[in-house]
């Protein structure tokens, strides 16, 4: 409510100081809640641990409970209101279409970010049923069930067991358990970003695009334009532009990269973990940009295969510290990779789960390279195939018998990985 009022206010200020002064309260307003409900006992705990005093803050922070998806649509209002400062943006007249904005139940609780300048004309755009492409919103919805329930959560029971006791695995049960964890988080949230995206499609409602084969990236800038690339955007945007960009040198242009990571990072969650994850990214993108300027490096990555390869490693080793309790739990994990170990090694069933599954996910990228790098290729495809009835039975038929197989071969239901940001 704050930010759909304030927002008018600044259209409707022609002083630069007072417009800056609501954009102010704004930001103050959303970020506050923010930190409160989400990082409210992690800055209390981390202040009563330095005074010495760590069991304080349990029992006030205790009676609050984290408002569902507060993340995702509190970056959402920022940049609603960011847009209408910039003068990008119209405000909105109506409190229910902004609420709406805000609200949009498929990617309400795990994303994309939608932005106010892409979603709110769709509310005012006439709705025609029969122009509705409901076979590609078919096509994602299963798509997606397929990555989350016969990929992901089959390579949820490989990471969860080796995650659970890093201390007692082989080193050999921790590579595959970090290599499980890399593709359980990526069909896992592309998966959910499938099904809200076929569900808003479904409603006559376009969203962005979250995931463009990240794995197969040949640098981490490439990553960050094909991983979650709706915070990626947001943080470019949002944060990283307005501190500077690249704009004031390379210590500024480098600070500004590992700054914006690391606040990504605990953009997900109130732990250190998340820091150190963010922060890691921050310096390898640092690195990358600091050896593209030296042509006698560069020449030495030059190979693509060799920088997909050390791409998808890199970036693995980080989701170490992501998945992990704490810090000491990475810490151990790490140690346990790069030292021979003995330990528990993983049963034959779940090794050849994962092999399974990393054989499906290189299939299903092979096919996405051949046949199409983005939705609105796919959606092209289907639009075509829509017309034809003879195509819609079939398709109808092929829809049916994947979603018979992926009953057939579901693993146990998991929670979402990105339900807890």
């Amino acid at each position: 409510m704050v930010d759909f009022v304030l927002a008018r206010v600044i259209h409707g200020t022609r002083s630069d100081h007072l417009r800056l002064f609501f954009l102010f309260l704004s930001l103050s307003n959303s970020l506050g809640l923010l930190l409160f409900f989400k990082y409210g006992h992690f800055i209390a705990e981390n202040w009563a641990t330095i005074v010495g005093s760590p069991e304080g803050p349990e029992t006030f922070w205790s009676q609050w409970l984290l408002p569902v998806g507060i993340s995702f649509y509190t970056f959402q209002s920022i940049s609603y209101v960011v847009d209408v400062y910039q003068g990008e943006l119209v405000p909105e007249r109506k409190f229910s279409s902004y609420l709406f904005f805000l609200s949009f139940f498929p990617q309400l609780v795990a994303g994309p970010i939608v932005t106010a300048k892409s979603f709110l004309p769709q509310i005012r755009r006439p709705l025609h049923l029969l122009r509705i492409p409901f076979l590609f919103g078919t096509f994602l919805i299963l798509l997606g069930l397929f990555k989350k329930m016969v990929l992901a959560d089959h390579l949820a029971e490989v990471a969860d067991l080796v995650f659970s006791h890093p201390d007692r695995m082989s080193s050999s049960a921790l590579w595959v358990g970090m290599f499980s964890y890399s593709l359980q988080i990526y069909c896992d949230f592309s998966g959910y970003t499938d099904i809200a995206q076929g569900t808003a499609v479904l409603f006559g409602f376009h969203l962005p695009e979250n995931f463009r084969m990240p794995y197969l990236s040949s640098g981490f800038s490439e990553f960050w334009t094909r991983w979650h690339i709706s915070l990626s955007q947001w943080l470019r945007k949002y944060l990283y532009i307005p501190l500077g960009g690249n704009r004031m040198g390379d210590f500024f242009t480098y600070r500004n990269l590992i700054l914006v990571m690391a606040i990504g990072g605990l953009w997900h969650g109130a732990s250190w973990n998340f820091v150190v994850w963010g922060f890691g990214h921050g310096i390898l993108l640092v690195i990358e940009r600091w050896i593209g300027v030296r042509s006698s490096l560069k020449v030495l990555l030059a190979w693509k295969p060799f920088k997909v390869l050390f791409t998808f490693f890199s970036v693995s080793l980080l989701w170490v510290f992501f998945r992990s309790a704490n810090l000491g739990d990475s810490l151990c994990y790490l140690q346990g990779i790069f030292t021979k170990k003995e330990g528990f090694l993983l049963p034959y069933t779940l090794e050849m789960k994962f092999v399974y599954c990393f054989v499906l996910v290189v299939i299903g990228h092979l096919i996405g390279i051949r046949v199409f790098k983005e939705n609105k290729q796919l959606l092209v495809i289907f639009e075509k195939m829509q017309n034809s009835l003879g195509k819609l039975a079939f398709l109808a038929l092929v829809a049916v018998l994947s979603l018979i197989v992926i009953v057939l071969y579901s693993a146990e239901s998991k929670p979402f990985v990105y339900f807890v940001f």
